[in-house]
């Protein structure tokens, strides 16, 4: 925008005549002001653009831009529809301060999708869903650099702006709009000028405002190189704007928000605390980018709000660091503040409170969101998690309520189940039966108990919403699940982990190198070690293949097999309830090759018939129906394909061309904020959906 600039001077002054119904006006809600410009004569600049007034008047509230400054960085614009509602909080606050001689109380703005709210009293921004410390300041931009458009400094412009109207206020403006550029003044003298604490304005037209430094270097310079031949506004001079460069529109409002991602931390919060606010940031303004490129023609978007889980747990307070001995303190404390939330959650005494914890966070955001934006729930908005290392176990637990205390019960009642399927003695049998007697008193004891008082074992935390797609990123899950006895089936559906009642789409994101991450696949259908995970498409792929639509491939072999393996014998047959296991094939080999008739080689045999019914030579099993005997030579013909997952699970990022595998290792299980391929492919697959859902048939009009 910075190409095209608008040197506006405002609308007209108190004696203007009735208010006009301009561009994006719209009731002030209650303040008493218009955002519409007054009726008078105006003039458009050629091609179009912001209209321009005759005379100079206060500045309307389009004009005013409202900025805001995070990380003490450069001033950022609030887009158009939140600089305007800001502006008429701002004026309505001046006028009921100036009614009732004391200042008055303005409710908080809503900015930034909702994500922020704007204290014009204190000129500060907050979040609305997690704490910061540091307030955001925000600030009132009149008058603006030339170029940048960079607003002054508030206390400078108030002046600036206070004098320009004492000295102009309805004076007419200059007829030329041919100002695309800025032009020196040359030989102009200055008509006015005002100082200030370190520089100094000179106004050499109505629209043609200078600002100087008055710093000794500043003045130097400028004395040279007017000696030179130049003048002093393009010596040293910067030239300043009234008015913003955009005007501001209600119409230039964030689109409606379809579907949050709850992001959630895993271990070192502790020891950084803040981090995942930034990295959920880092996320957002990734994702925001990825929008704008790829999905701009939707009117909804992804909001990505950060779930702080652990700060707020005491767990054992300061017992484990009492413990610690002092040498290599700094790194004890390291590791206490980061790899200790591990031993936390798989301690009997803590684990229930980091569950509590995170899933109590969970509901207050979702809660607190639905009661700001009411509409979400009524036009079916949708929710999904993206989970970063161990919260990806915490998240999967909630989610199942998975609890170790439940699995140790089933342990016992399985143990005894098998005792009294055994054969033992009359005494042991009495035993057993008194022991039966005291279980079951005591079971009636601690019912009664219940009654009187909550039982100690907590009851699985239960979420406030269905989970559409849950995200892993760098995820040890897999190990987890695999501890606790889940070993693959032969179904390939994700309910073998994760019933889809519970959650949709389960998705496993890693990076090849990251050392805590690990496959979910083989845990559902053990062939899947064999299989390469999806990979993951570059950000700027030019049409990539869907991944609906893209093929499993086998894994680089560790070692080329130089001979068919021998036969395995029939008492190490798998179970029904496993599939087979693959031999690793060359890469890039689709699986479903297997599954076509191939010559296999010579069965070894008498007669044209397979000595091992049921048996591959090779070391395949399969129904014998399944092989097709020619006579001579013997060949097999394997016509049976192998099952495959109803969807894929785990994706993979690709590595870079020239990146290092040992300091990958180190940095990729952090690497997956910031990365454009992972904003991608979130957001891929929840358009997807949402996308989906839009473009279903009504079957009650059909």
């Amino acid at each position: 925008s910075g190409a095209s600039l608008r040197y506006s001077t405002g609308t007209g002054g108190e004696g203007s005549e009735g208010e006009g119904a301009g561009p994006g006006s719209s009731d002030s809600g209650g303040s008493g002001f218009s955002l519409a410009a007054s009726a008078l004569p105006e003039r458009r600049r050629p091609g179009g653009g912001r209209p321009r007034y005759e005379v100079v008047r206060e500045l309307g509230a389009e004009e005013v831009r409202w900025f805001y400054r995070e990380d003490r960085k450069t001033w950022k614009p609030f887009i158009g529809y939140d600089s305007l509602r800001i502006e008429l909080a701002f004026r309505a606050l001046g006028s009921a301060g100036a009614a009732a001689g004391q200042p008055a109380a303005v409710e908080p703005v809503c900015v930034r999708s909702g994500l922020y709210e704007v204290d014009v009293a204190s000129a500060e921004s907050y979040p609305v869903y997690w704490n910061q410390t540091e307030k955001i300041p925000v600030m009132r931009g009149q008058w603006f650099i030339d170029g940048t458009w960079q607003p002054l400094e508030e206390e400078e412009s108030n002046l600036i702006e206070q004098e320009h109207l004492n000295r102009f206020k309805g004076q007419q403006l200059q007829e030329s709009f041919d100002m695309e550029i800025s032009k020196p003044v040359d030989g102009k003298e200055a008509i006015h000028s005002l100082k200030l604490s370190r520089n100094h304005v000179d106004w050499h037209s109505v629209d043609e405002v200078y600002l100087y430094s008055d710093a000794t270097t500043s003045k130097i310079a400028r004395t040279v190189t007017q000696k030179l031949g130049f003048s002093k506004a393009s010596s040293s001079g910067t030239r300043l704007h009234r008015g913003y460069v955009e005007e501001a529109t209600l119409e230039d409002k964030p689109p409606q928000t379809s579907h949050i991602v709850f992001v959630v931390h895993g271990i070192g919060q502790k020891m950084d605390q803040g981090r995942i606010i930034k990295n959920t940031a880092m996320m957002r303004d990734t994702a925001r980018k990825v929008e704008e490129k790829y999905f701009s023609n939707l009117a909804t978007h992804v909001e990505f709000l950060p779930v702080e889980w652990r700060s707020k747990l005491t767990l054992d307070g300061d017992t484990v660091d009492s413990i610690t001995p002092d040498k290599v303190r700094g790194l004890r404390d390291m590791l206490n503040s980061s790899a200790m939330d591990i031993m936390y959650y798989t301690s009997p005494l803590y684990r229930d409170e980091l569950v509590k914890g995170l899933q109590q966070e969970l509901n207050r955001l979702y809660s607190l969101f639905c009661s700001r934006n009411p509409e979400f729930e009524e036009k079916g908005g949708k929710v999904s998690i993206v989970s970063h290392s161990l919260g990806c176990v915490i998240t999967y637990d909630i989610m199942t309520g998975w609890n170790p205390v439940r699995l140790y019960e089933q342990l016992l009642q399985k143990e005894e189940e098998e005792l009294e399927e055994s054969w033992m003695s009359y005494e042991e049998r009495r035993l057993l039966e008194e022991l039966y007697i005291t279980k079951q008193r005591l079971r009636e004891i601690e019912e009664r108990l219940h009654e009187l008082k909550a039982s100690t074992i907590s009851k699985p935390p239960v979420l406030k919403f269905k989970v559409e797609n849950f995200f892993c990123m760098g995820s040890p899950l897999a190990v987890f699940l695999a501890l606790r006895g889940i070993r693959p089936g032969s179904s390939g559906s994700q309910d073998h982990i994760l019933p889809r009642t519970i959650c949709n789409r389960l998705l496993n994101i890693f990076h090849p190198t990251d050392p805590v991450a690990y496959r979910l696949e083989p845990l559902i259908l053990k062939h899947y070690s064999n299989i390469s995970p999806v990979q993951i498409h570059w950000y700027n792929t030019a049409n990539p293949l869907p991944y609906e639509h893209m093929k499993p491939s086998f894994l680089n072999p560790s070692k080329e097999a130089t001979s068919a393996p021998e036969p395995e014998s029939s008492s190490a047959a798998p179970s029904p309830t496993t599939s087979p296991v693959l031999l690793r094939r060359h890469y890039g080999e689709s699986i479903t090759n297997i599954g076509k008739a191939s010559i296999l080689g010579n069965v070894p045999g008498d007669g044209g018939q397979i000595q091992h019914p049921g048996e591959c030579p090779w070391g395949w099993r399969a129904d014998p129906a399944s092989w097709v005997i020619s006579d001579p030579p013997l060949v097999a013909l394997l016509v049976d394909f192998p099952v495959e997952l109803e969807h894929r699970i785990d994706f993979e990022l690709r590595e870079g061309l020239v990146e290092s595998r040992y300091w990958s290792a180190v940095t990729s299980h952090t690497a997956y904020w910031s990365s454009l391929d992972i904003a991608l492919f979130l957001l891929t697959f929840m358009y997807k959906q949402d996308q989906e859902e839009t473009d279903k048939p009504n079957l009650d009009t059909l």
